[in-house]
């Protein structure tokens, strides 16, 4: 009797806590109502455990660190003042975006815009590097010039010739082919749709959240596939039901946030990487290189004396003496030729100099924000059509940038949701931000300069010769003939080289002395030109927790 009892007792605290444990996870806490119910109701990816690593990227667990100046300067120009800087977790590239990476970009728009037809033809070309930026007046470099981005000898060393804009549009590219694949790989797209895509049917991750039947030009052979696993309903009389969230939504956790440059304030605490030298809740000091040390060169047995980077170590001398301690490379080197830093991160010093997302000011304002800080928000909105849906970009409406050296570029593509600058709708009585462009917030801006009168009306702009930045104001315009018009900028009064349109590009590159190779370092560059020493890697931004492991203290 006694052994029956204890059975039951058993069974009974078994199916409690099978019941428990079933209600938290496919019930809802707030009302009582079933979630993921097969008859209908909400739906919620409640089995999500966490963001998947994207390709190429690695983890970056965030915290505090100490942003600018770390030993020398000897340039005394304020112009990495230290202030300390939070940061979120983040992922970014494990190395720089390499040619072939690019070329894999490059490829996908000759296919889908071919630039022999009329309407694409500055697609093509105004991705495309610049090749040119290898030549030098008295020096020989066609080698680099013909070779350099496409010849499978230098598939996997850094991109380079890249400007700004050009980096940011391989972001966002890239972000929806990999989203397009994690897609198909869940059976909401048909299989291998994206490997024949054409100008008017092409996927975009944004069209496919605001309007999942416009993607693909609205083919619905392509995107209506139901969800993997997703029986047909069928109502009371047998009659089949009109499937219910067939597309993947942000609840399904399976589109992944935009790849994107990285911020000044990440790409430099990325770079330090200080976690490797913590000492329970401090940092034993701060490094002045990405590696731990106030030297170039390894201090371990088995590699002491090697460079630990690629750089311009004096005059004539890129490399070092051939053979032995020589640094491998004349101008850039394959990634991953040197040992990463302590997040796993390579060539964060040395090889190129990379793009970031800030426009440049003399000084990082860290009284405006000391938490994910970055200068560069603009913000935008999907544009609503005469319809009342989004409006997706058409062959007929893309819209195309002349830059200040001539360049044209495509400023949005086919198949992608239209944006226009967010409105009075939006920041009405807002605190925290009250325009769409906020790239001069407190430097640069009206209110900033000491010109300002505050009995003007507020939609007068300050004189051209009181703006706070009087940088060369260069235009291309077209004549009468539609032929390209260059007005150079012939001022003599330019004081300055700063406006909205520069911005940072961080660490040394293969050209640059080891002043540089600091992570708290920064210079400054026009978004619209390229060289042939900033290169770029990417960087995604995590949602949820900051850490995957559960926290644990030292031993002792």
């Amino acid at each position: 009797m006694a052994i029956r009892l204890l059975f039951s007792l058993i069974v009974v605290l078994g199916v409690t806590s099978c019941s428990k444990k079933g209600s938290s996870k496919n019930s809802s806490r707030g009302t009582g109502w079933k979630i993921n119910d097969s008859k209908g109701g909400f739906q919620y990816a409640s089995d999500f455990k966490k963001q998947a690593t994207a390709p190429g990227l690695v983890m970056v667990e965030g915290g505090t660190f100490t942003m600018g100046r770390v030993q020398d300067d000897v340039m005394h120009d304020w112009n990495n003042t230290p202030n300390q800087q939070h940061v979120m977790s983040f992922y970014m590239d494990e190395t720089e975006v390499t040619n072939l990476m690019y070329m894999e970009y490059l490829d996908w728009l000759k296919k889908v815009f071919p630039p022999t037809e009329e309407n694409y033809k500055n697609i093509y070309e105004g991705a495309s590097p610049d090749t040119l930026v290898w030549r030098n007046r008295l020096g020989y470099n066609e080698t680099m010039t013909n070779n350099y981005l496409r010849h499978p000898a230098y598939a996997e060393y850094p991109v380079v010739g890249v400007n700004w804009i050009q980096a940011v549009e391989f972001s966002k590219w890239r972000t929806d082919r990999v989203n397009e694949k994690t897609l198909e790989d869940e059976k909401f797209l048909k299989k291998d749709a994206k490997l024949n895509p054409t100008a008017d049917a092409t996927f975009s991750t944004d069209t496919y959240l605001a309007a999942p039947t416009k993607t693909y030009g609205g083919n619905e052979e392509i995107v209506l596939q139901k969800p993997k696993g997703r029986r047909a309903q069928t109502n009371a009389a047998g009659d089949p039901m009109e499937p219910t969230n067939v597309y993947a939504q942000r609840t399904s956790g399976l589109i992944l946030p935009e790849y994107r440059l990285p911020t000044e304030a990440e790409w430099e605490y990325a770079a330090a990487a200080d976690v490797g030298q913590r000492e329970y809740n401090i940092y034993k000091g701060q490094k002045k290189y990405p590696w731990s040390g106030s030297y170039t060169r390894s201090g371990k047995r088995q590699f002491r004396g090697d460079q630990l980077a690629n750089f311009k170590q004096g005059k004539g001398d890129y490399g070092g003496i051939a053979g032995w301690s020589d640094d491998g490379a004349d101008i850039t080197n394959e990634v991953k030729s040197y040992p990463p830093n302590d997040f796993g991160l390579y060539d964060m010093a040395g090889n190129v100099a990379e793009w970031v997302a800030d426009v440049y000011r003399p000084i990082v304002d860290d009284e405006a924000s000391d938490f994910n800080y970055y200068r560069g928000n603009v913000y935008t909105k999907n544009k609503i059509g005469e319809d009342g849906t989004v409006e997706i970009v058409t062959s007929e409406t893309i819209k195309y940038d002349t830059l200040a050296n001539g360049r044209i570029m495509a400023r949005n593509f086919p198949g992608q949701v239209a944006q226009v600058p967010v409105d009075e709708r939006e920041t009405y009585l807002r605190v925290n931000f009250d325009k769409s462009d906020n790239r001069a917030y407190r430097d640069g801006d009206k209110q900033s300069t000491r010109y300002f009168d505050f009995g003007t009306e507020e939609g007068e702009e300050p004189q051209d010769n009181k703006r706070m930045y009087d940088s060369p104001q260069h235009n291309v315009t077209t004549d009468s003939l539609g032929s390209m018009v260059r007005q150079f900028d012939k001022s003599s009064k330019r004081t300055t080289l700063v406006n909205d349109d520069v911005r940072v590009y961080k660490g040394g590159s293969w050209r640059d002395r080891a002043y540089w190779l600091d992570p708290g370092q920064r210079r400054y560059f026009p978004q619209d030109m390229a060289t042939d020493y900033i290169g770029f890697r990417c960087a995604m931004s995590r949602v949820g927790p900051k850490s995957d492991s559960k926290r644990k203290k030292p031993r002792n």
